[in-house]
């Protein structure tokens, strides 16, 4: 197996890597047979509106190409993104969000043949490592295997659903992780 190597991307490079990360992207969540150019689309228009946020922040792993990747934002000061999910907001995270100093950790992929090596784990904590933040969350697939404990052995913890909800409607999860530093 080829050695593995990090680096972060600027805004600029990231859209230069747009195709190559869209690659990654269908390798790496497989979805059903056939559906591959529709989620490739769908993963290039959230890409694109992704990438223009304020605070992106990308960092990839590259072995004989692009392996992996991870990337996010801040979250806007308005706290509308948690309105997607019928989580419980503490006024502590309310207040983070207003002052800017929350990250959502968008995306995190490692294509299959890299997986079990670490990638992911140094990949997010390249990405993390540089931010001024005191909370990252990210909205989760909760039907994806094993991503619960793999959070979990990350020190994140599910944020609870809003009395009276069980789950996001979109079938989502909100995880977070206090404080990054």
């Amino acid at each position: 197996m080829a050695d593995v190597y990090l680096r972060r991307l600027s805004r600029w490079q990231a859209e230069q890597q747009r195709e190559a990360v869209a690659d990654v992207y269908v390798t790496a969540y497989r979805g059903a047979a056939g559906a591959e150019y529709r989620d490739r689309a769908g993963f290039l228009r959230r890409f694109a509106r992704h990438v223009q946020r304020e605070g992106f922040d990308m960092a990839v792993a590259d072995a004989t190409g692009l392996a992996g990747c991870a990337y996010g934002y801040r979250l806007d000061r308005d706290g509308a993104w948690w309105a997607d999910f019928p989580v419980e907001v503490t006024p502590q995270a309310e207040e983070l969000t207003a002052s800017g100093r929350v990250f959502a950790l968008t995306e995190l992929m490692v294509l299959p043949a890299q997986r079990r090596r670490g990638v992911a784990t140094r990949l997010t904590d390249l990405l993390l490592s540089r931010l001024g933040t005191d909370l990252v969350v990210a909205g989760v697939d909760g039907d994806r295997a094993g991503t619960r404990e793999l959070l979990r052995a990350w020190g994140w913890k599910e944020l609870p659903a809003t009395p009276g909800r069980t789950s996001p409607p979109s079938g989502r999860e909100v995880w977070a992780r206090w404080p990054v530093r």
